[in-house]
């Protein structure tokens, strides 16, 4: 293996992503390429590492599902260049088209990267090893090797005196070429000119009937150019997915590299095998994730905060301290030492201020919650704000939909809100009132208030007895009056019974 030196190389003139393929073996009507792993498509984590090279150009051949994956170029890298595959004739064909696309923009002169959309553990240190490899060395083309277990489907690296002489697909490898382990990436490092010239004479001679970039390396190899080979440390990286078994295989060697990362930077996860996380979310030292937790998108979590077991946290913000257990949260903020869960639901557009509480079975929507306030359980509050130090109680719920519109419900600080209530939108409970449980409230409650909103009770007495005879409701409501009657009696008896004794 080449050693890359200390030296920083040229950005590479261009990067090509080849993406036309169709998957048929994932059995999908989403293309290959944008199926996902850790919080981006295949293609997006390979249009990452690659941009992280900062090449000149950046180009991706498209072709089954190309209205699709040209979608996705647009809203994840718009300087990405998509180029049409009409047809599918081989490795060597996309590549071509490729140049084809760039000469058209100008000409190109430097180093061009090819690498594949479904290969998304190629990380960029070891892109920029292999451009660092090719430049130093001054190869025509640079290969990306590995040494596999097992290479069947793989291309074979064969060389004589310890120099790449060509590789050899499957299907056209004789028994002695498919017993070698060392196999091609199909990620390659060219010299621009060299490269063009070698496509310009490719054949359709093999078994395929399709243009192999491989054989472009044959090709320069036979004029005498220097044909050379980086091998990657951890053979996984080349690993790519033809099917949903090996698309989960990459996911758990992809999350894997992820929790290794938090925990390298202080990050306590309890089991890293039962904790999934997307490549964008962001983890401060001392966080702790129990078993079962899965952080999504753009989720943030702060110093010392603690989150699980059994939680999705999507693009939610964590305070530092703050705890959040068997809970489901998009789109939230969670302040500072504050308390979420258990089976908790707070959906986009929640806010809970600093020491707030979203308790048991609570269910939050664009609701905002002041400091120190508490919605402890059994409770529904959307659109809504909540000032400081609020106490609202178990059953409440804001109703906030007449049918058409969503109307909204303002609490003020230090209120207090009774068990049971409905707050009836668009409403305003101004600071410091109470609010009687089993409230319906439909009017505004000023400050310092108690509002009650109920009806008042009536017992309609022997109403299960006349309406529900010989129930056992009837049979234990009746002996509970004759129990009553009988201890009426004994009562009313003992005054006579004291009399008589002191006579």
């Amino acid at each position: 293996m080449s050693e890359p030196t200390a030296s920083a190389p040229v950005r590479p003139a261009a990067v090509l992503i080849l993406a036309a393929g169709e998957g048929k073996r994932m059995r999908s009507a989403t293309p290959k390429v944008l199926h996902t792993l850790c919080g981006r498509t295949m293609l997006g984590h390979v249009v990452a590492a690659a941009r992280e090279l900062a090449p000149e150009r950046l180009v991706v051949v498209v072709g089954h599902g190309r209205e699709q994956v040209s979608a996705m170029l647009a809203e994840t890298d718009a300087a990405a260049l998509p180029v049409v595959q009409e047809v599918q004739h081989g490795t060597g064909h996309a590549v071509r088209i490729a140049m084809e696309a760039i000469a058209a923009q100008g000409a190109i002169d430097g180093t061009v990267l090819v690498t594949y959309g479904d290969t998304p553990l190629l990380t960029a240190a070891t892109l920029d090893a292999l451009v660092t490899v090719h430049q130093e060395t001054g190869n025509a083309v640079t290969v990306l090797t590995a040494n596999v277990p097992d290479p069947t489907g793989y291309g074979r690296i064969v060389r004589r005196d310890g120099a790449v002489e060509r590789i050899v697909e499957q299907r056209d490898a004789s028994p002695q070429q498919a017993a070698i382990r060392e196999v091609n990436s199909g990620v390659y490092a060219f010299d621009a000119k060299l490269l063009a010239q070698g496509l310009s004479r490719l054949t359709t001679a093999n078994a395929q009937g399709e243009e192999y970039l491989t054989d472009v390396l044959g090709i320069l190899a036979g004029d005498g150019h220097r044909v050379g080979a980086l091998t990657v440390a951890d053979h996984h990286e080349i690993l790519g997915a033809n099917d949903r078994a090996q698309l989960a295989q990459l996911r758990r060697i992809f999350n894997a590299r992820l929790t290794g990362h938090w925990m390298r930077e202080g990050v306590t996860i309890v089991d890293p095998d039962t904790t999934w996380i997307d490549v964008q979310v962001a983890l401060e030292p001392d966080v702790v994730l129990l078993p079962n937790t899965q952080l999504c998108g753009a989720t943030r979590i702060a110093v010392g905060a603690e989150v699980g077991p059994n939680c999705t946290l999507t693009d939610t913000v964590v305070g530092s301290g703050a705890r959040v257990t068997n809970a489901t949260t998009e789109g939230a903020v969670i302040g500072e030492a504050a308390t979420v869960g258990p089976y908790t639901y707070l959906r986009p557009g929640t806010r809970l201020g600093r020491k707030a509480k979203a308790g048991g079975f609570v269910e939050m929507k664009n609701a905002q919650v002041g400091d120190g306030s508490k919605v402890p359980h059994l409770s529904y509050v959307g659109d809504a704000t909540i000032g400081e130090g609020c106490n609202i109680g178990a059953g409440t719920i804001t109703a906030n939909f007449d049918g058409v519109r969503k109307h909204h419900t303002r609490i003020g600080d230090h209120v207090f809100v009774g068990t049971d209530t409905v707050l009836i939108a668009p409403v305003q409970v101004a600071d410091g009132a109470f609010v009687a449980a089993g409230s319906a409230i439909t009017q505004c409650v000023p400050a310092g208030s108690l509002a009650v909103a109920r009806g008042r009770q009536r017992n309609v007495e022997g109403w299960v007895e006349r309406t529900r005879p010989d129930t056992k409701a009837a049979r234990a409501a009746q002996a509970a009056q004759e129990a009553h009657a009988a201890a009426q009696s004994a009562e009313a008896g003992e005054p006579a019974q004291r009399e008589a004794d002191d006579a």
